[in-house]
Parts: structure tokens; sequence; C-alpha cells
């Protein structure tokens, strides 16, 4: 075999590795029940929080800990933990997408993607 043969072999076996990996560790939408059944699993999850329940905010072990009930967009409710304080303007959000894994009995959410259309929205 050439050489150009050879190094394009090679750079294809990279590319299809490449794709399989990304495929394969790709995080996935979901509901709470979803989340639940597959602990350990990182998801996305889209929705509001529950205005009647509470939000705390508490530390632990030198780290300061927020939580807060939100229903997901199937309306499942599940409890939220989440290291770090509480955003700014928390209370007023339109819609909420948390990424994590549920763990025991809350969702550990390593990321707090916060979503206020209307603050953005033209006044007419």
């Amino acid at each position: 075999m050439k050489k150009t043969h050879i190094a394009a072999l090679v750079f294809l076996v990279i590319a299809v590795a490449a794709v399989i990996t990304t495929v394969y560790d790709a995080e996935t939408y979901a509901s709470f029940p979803i989340a639940q059944n597959n602990p350990g699993k990182q998801y996305h999850i889209i929705g509001e929080l529950n205005p009647d329940k509470p939000v705390t905010e508490t530390i632990e072990d030198n780290a300061l800990i927020f939580s807060f009930y939100m229903f997901d967009d199937k309306g499942n409710e599940s409890k939220v933990v989440h290291m770090g304080a509480r955003p700014q303007d928390f209370e007023k959000l339109d819609q909420i997408v948390i990424v994590g894994q549920h763990a025991q009995e809350a969702f550990v959410a390593s990321q707090l993607l916060l979503k206020c259309p209307s603050k953005y929205e033209e006044e007419f």
C-alpha cells in the first residue's frame, strides 16, 4: 500500500471513532421519570419553577447548596439541588433548563440554564 492510502485509512478510522464517541456521549432531553429510572446518566430537563414549594440556600461542608422544586415539560415534579448560589431574579423566570443526573431523592443539576424571554421582548 502507498503511504497516501495508509494515511487516508488512518484518517477515516479516526473520523469514524470521533462520530461514534460523539453520538454515544450525547446528552439527551428527558423528563424526571426517565432520569429517575436511569441514575448516573446525564440529561437536560426543561421545565418551570413550582412557586408553591420552598426555594432554599444552605451551607453544608463549606459549600453553598441551592435547592428548589420544578415541573418538567410533562408536568412531573422533582426537587432540584445545585451547588452554588441562587441566580438573580430566579423566581421571575419563565423557563429553566437543568443539566445533570438523578441521585436518590433529587435531581442534581450541574448547570442551570435560565430562560426569560419576556425580558427581551419589545414593549408596544
